[in-house]
């Protein structure tokens, strides 16, 4: 037999493996934007064909004003205009001709963002950045807690079934580790990570992204997206993306699509990657496993816990008058730079002199010796640690 026919026959045999193996026998169609790149629409059409070509299982859809050479791709075709673009791509989704999309931008409402995922260079291995495009609360605390279940959610679209949870050491993130656990001792399953400095604990610095110490990163949205932005193209000098998955998967309690961010410098390697991330968690209904981690963590309090911290946002200020200043030579860490002047006012009413300052490792309250126990009790009773 003619060896190219062979070859195809092989082909075309492991292609029914791979489809079998995904359960439904069919190819998967991701729709791709095919416009908008800073990089040209070819880099575009390359990511559609690498992704094609190294996922069998993924059927890609091309979005756009044709490109040529590119027959091999399957297109929607539209004008050269965003807005055409976008209505065509959201109508493939609505029929259900693509179970997922990959844009350069998408207007996504509030209480919707994507969560990307890294390639860290010291192990080699993905991490999961929560969140990095959109917004899921305009509160930064709030947000991080919401970006902890979403991303959660993804990791375990990824097949991760108890993915490790660390929140990166920004503001805010004592106050919403402290959420999570609250919402882990009334039931929600959540499994916190470790950084991998010596100090332990599930606040991570920027050694851990590194390292992916964890399986999941909490962040804000702003500083995700930077996250994704530097490890996607410290090595090329920035204007090409060319590790990762991009900006990942949209998120939110009751949005129904699996739409996919990456940027216009993102290039053909994370476009390929982006399309197999999307494909990947639309396979595994990532909108029912955000609903039902959501429900979840409501069942252990969550709206509880976020109607609490608002509450206290809310709450006026209360001008009190420190003690009379003595030597602090003691120091309690582990309390969140957003709260620490609000919990050295609560040292003041209960007559204990103390000062905020800032450590290698973060702020600290600093308080006399012999006020260092009762110190630490006021504050876990206040809620500051």
């Amino acid at each position: 037999m003619d060896e190219s026919k062979v070859k195809k026959i092989i082909g075309e045999a492991l292609d029914e493996i791979v489809r079998a193996a995904k359960g439904s026998g069919e190819l998967v169609p991701i729709g791709l934007m095919s416009s908008g790149s800073e990089l040209g629409s070819n880099e575009l059409a390359l990511g559609g064909r690498f992704a094609q070509e190294q996922y069998r299982f993924i059927k890609v859809v091309m979005i756009g004003p044709r490109i040529e050479g590119f027959s091999d791709l399957e297109w929607i075709e539209t004008d050269d205009c965003e807005a055409d673009i976008q209505k065509a791509m959201e109508e493939a989704l609505r029929e259900g001709l693509i179970k997922g999309a990959v844009a350069l931008h998408y207007p996504f409402p509030l209480g919707v963002a994507t969560v990307g995922m890294i390639y860290t260079p010291a192990k080699g291995r993905p991490l999961i950045i929560s969140t990095s495009t959109g917004t899921t609360s305009t509160d930064r605390v709030e947000a991080m807690i919401l970006n902890a279940i979403y991303g959660t959610a993804v990791a375990k679209a990824r097949n991760i079934e108890y993915p490790k949870v660390g929140i990166l050491n920004v503001d805010g993130a004592q106050i919403v580790y402290r959420s999570l656990k609250r919402l882990e001792e009334n039931g929600y399953e959540i499994t916190f990570g470790s950084t991998v400095r010596q100090e332990g604990g599930s606040i991570l610095r920027g050694n851990d992204l590194m390292a992916g110490s964890v399986d999941v990163c909490v962040t804000d949205t702003l500083t995700g997206n930077v996250l994704v932005k530097v490890f996607g193209a410290y090595n090329t000098g920035g204007n090409y993306e060319s590790l990762g998955w991009g900006y990942g998967p949209s998120v939110g309690e009751d949005w129904p699509y699996v739409i996919s961010i990456i940027s216009r410098a993102s290039g053909a390697p994370v476009i390929a990657n982006a399309i197999h991330f999307t494909a990947e968690v639309a396979l595994a209904g990532l909108p029912s496993l955000v609903k039902r981690e959501v429900t979840m963590a409501k069942d252990a309090g969550l709206e509880i816990v976020l109607a609490e911290l608002r509450g206290k946002k809310e709450e006026k200020e209360v001008e009190i008058e420190p003690p009379k200043p003595e030597p602090t030579d003691e120091e309690i860490q582990g309390i969140d730079v957003l709260t620490i002047e609000d919990a050295v006012k609560v040292l003041w009413s209960h007559g204990i002199y103390a000062e905020s300052a800032m450590g290698c490792t973060g702020p600290v309250i600093k308080v006399p010796s012999r006020f260092l126990v009762e110190a630490k009790q006021l504050l876990k009773e206040e809620g500051y640690l």
